[in-house]
């Protein structure tokens, strides 16, 4: 009678040297599947990683150093802030820059539609929908043109470009190392999420942004590979970045209306985080084609120009406005105007066709919509100070659109180190705001740009499928359970570790 674990006949479970290898990572652990967190991965694997993490940390500082440079060639300062530098600039500047803007736009969504496309543009795309396979070339490209639009002055986010370098050399290096794709899913969320903790300095928040938002798992087994890029990615960028936060605030003391606040606050947040989502989607799947590609540019971007010269605010990512906020140093007037324009802004932006990030663009958002509730909440419950309530309410509008509770908490904590004691109301706003989100059925702000069919959808679900795997791959030769000689076991049999 023939052997069923003959049919295994992946590397993993070869006998001799490589078995008693697998015994030595070994552990009896409830909460390690197979043989254990790392037996699985290769050391090619773990070079990969380390490589990887060195790429986008070094991509992510030229980038942050392309976007001062052209910051300060189109607003004229030398330093200090973007919000300041805007503010200071004359007005034509802010009509020129934006002018500029569409030109690069404009010519850059024609020369990138010259470059072949062998896999996905966007991140999201790419993980959930092509086998992790990214458009190395023309990601690049988009990097820096999404990095010199945001420095001009465009309403989008800048960390889009640093993810689409971390995932396209993740997706160049899975295909120099031949690895099957459950492990270029995780490392191209890996990537994208290194270039988001590099570009921040938040390396825990990058690790949770690609396991939680982009591989939508946060299994043992994958979690050490995010971690040691983001890290990594992290530390190398601190060389030319710096080490400090991105935002700097007072200490705030806990007080009980806070937490009331929260309570209260927390759907209010989730609904208005649904339609934001919603309009991102509908500015995504709308974009013009043909001829409108090279036009929309020239009739939003002018506009958005003689609009930031009564509000300059309005320009790039939202950054300034958010420490703003979280200072309390924003009028309740100014909160109302910038919460209707920002997000028209932004998504006008995106309409056009424009390459960016909506991260902070979200965050903003969310701040805007907090202090404006919480001005309200401060003259029936004085005591807190207003820029708290910011805090709070970007932290939940964030972990709502999204779709990522643990993400949105974790990033506003890295983002300004000094959120300790606001820890309590922002989870029950960050619950209440995400559970009113998805019962409602709205996406996540990175996946509603997208339009698969929804079986297809979850068939190809990127954490389910690794977690399979793996299971499957970890177990030690003679370890197997009555009925596991399926040959599926195997990588080599498995159709999603070989399909494109």
């Amino acid at each position: 009678m023939p052997d069923p674990g003959a049919a295994k006949t992946s590397p993993l479970h070869t006998p001799g040297a490589a078995r008693a290898r697998a015994r030595s990572w070994f552990s009896y652990q409830a909460n390690v599947t197979g043989r254990g967190i790392v037996a699985s991965y290769s050391p090619r694997f773990w070079v990969i990683v380390v490589v990887l993490g060195v790429i986008t940390g070094v991509g992510a500082s030229a980038l942050v150093g392309l976007l001062h440079l052209v910051e300060h060639l189109a607003f004229g300062y030398r330093s200090g802030p973007f919000l300041d530098g805007v503010a200071a600039a004359a007005s034509w500047r802010r009509v020129a820059a934006l002018v500029v803007a569409a030109a690069v736009v404009s010519i850059g969504v024609y020369l990138l539609g010259r470059l072949p496309v062998s896999g996905g543009i966007e991140v999201s795309e790419a993980v959930w929908l092509r086998g992790a396979h990214m458009a190395v070339a023309q990601s690049v490209a988009r990097a820096v043109l999404s990095i010199i639009t945001v420095g001009l002055g465009v309403s989008l986010g800048r960390e889009g470009a640093p993810q689409l370098v971390g995932a396209a050399s993740a997706s160049w290096l899975s295909d120099w190392g031949g690895l099957p794709t459950w492990q270029r899913r995780l490392l191209v969320a890996s990537g994208a999420g290194a270039g988001f903790a590099a570009i921040y300095n938040v390396p825990l928040g990058g690790t949770l942004f690609a396991l939680e938002v982009l591989l939508g798992t946060l299994a043992l087994p994958l979690v050490l590979p995010a971690l040691a890029t983001s890290v990594i990615a992290t530390c190398v960028a601190w060389i030319a970045l710096g080490t400090g936060p991105t935002y700097r605030l007072p200490l705030y003391a806990i007080h009980p209306q806070q937490l009331a606040w929260a309570a209260l606050a927390g759907p209010i947040i989730g609904v208005v985080a649904i339609w934001w989502v919603r309009i991102i989607a509908w500015a995504g799947t709308h974009r013009p084609t043909g001829r409108g590609r090279y036009i929309a540019p020239f009739v939003v971007f002018p506009i958005l120009g003689l609009v930031s010269i009564q509000y300059p605010e309005l320009l790039g990512n939202g950054k300034g406005v958010v420490q703003l906020a979280a200072l309390g140093s924003v009028s309740f007037g100014l909160l109302w105007v910038l919460l209707l324009l920002k997000p028209l802004a932004t998504a006008a932006c995106l309409w056009t066709g424009s390459p960016g990030g909506l991260f902070t663009p979200s965050l903003t958002i969310g701040a805007l919509l907090a202090g404006v509730l919480g001005y309200g909440w401060l003259h029936l419950f004085p005591g807190a100070r207003p820029g708290s309530y910011a805090i709070i309410g970007g932290g939940a509008f964030l972990a709502a659109s999204m779709q990522g509770p643990l993400s949105g908490v974790v990033l506003v904590l890295e983002l300004t180190r000094n959120f300790d004691s606001l820890m309590a109301p922002t989870l029950l706003a960050v619950v209440e705001a995400t559970v009113i989100a998805r019962r409602l059925g709205a996406p996540s702000i990175y996946s509603a740009r997208l339009r698969p069919d929804p079986d297809e959808l979850t068939a190809r679900s990127p954490g389910a499928a690794a977690v399979n795997t793996l299971e499957r791959v970890g177990s030690l030769p003679g370890d197997d359970e009555p009925g596991d000689s399926d040959p599926a076991g195997d990588p080599a049999h498995d159709p999603e570790a070989r399909s494109p």
